[in-house]
């Protein structure tokens, strides 16, 4: 008898700390991304700070195998429309935290999320919004 209380209170305890850990993971791991950038071809060509968003809107990404058409709401992003073949960056679907960046192969565009606001705003007060080669 005396085993079988030790064995439950072990697994109460296990128990309470996985619960924990799982609620800690949901909580840490779903803060949006205050910025995300743009890239074509490996050269950043836009950075949004998706916290400062106020109104939705979309732009267009071209290069020479195609486009891409991109969707920014406050805190999210997404490739809502491509005319690459497979259309995986479009079914990845809104972004918002995490690690994973959308990235289109065929036309390479790659969109990364940071939560790190400042590096956007150490450009001698002048946010950069493009680079041009």
């Amino acid at each position: 008898m005396r085993r079988n209380l030790s064995n439950r209170f072990w697994i109460i305890v296990i128990g309470c700390i996985f619960a924990i850990a799982v609620i800690l993971t949901l909580a840490l791991g779903r803060t949006p991304a205050n910025q995300a950038q743009v890239y074509q071809d490996g050269v950043l060509i836009k950075t949004l700070v998706l916290s400062e968003i106020e109104e939705p809107y979309t732009f267009t990404v071209d290069c020479d195998s195609g486009m891409n058409v991109i969707s920014v709401e406050r805190g999210r992003i997404c490739v809502s429309d491509a005319d690459c073949h497979d259309k995986l960056c479009v079914r990845q679907g809104w972004i918002s935290g995490g690690t994973t960046p959308i990235v289109c192969l065929p036309h390479g565009l790659v969109i990364t999320l940071d939560r790190s606001v400042e590096k956007s705003r150490q450009t001698d007060g002048a946010d950069v919004d493009a680079v041009v080669g």
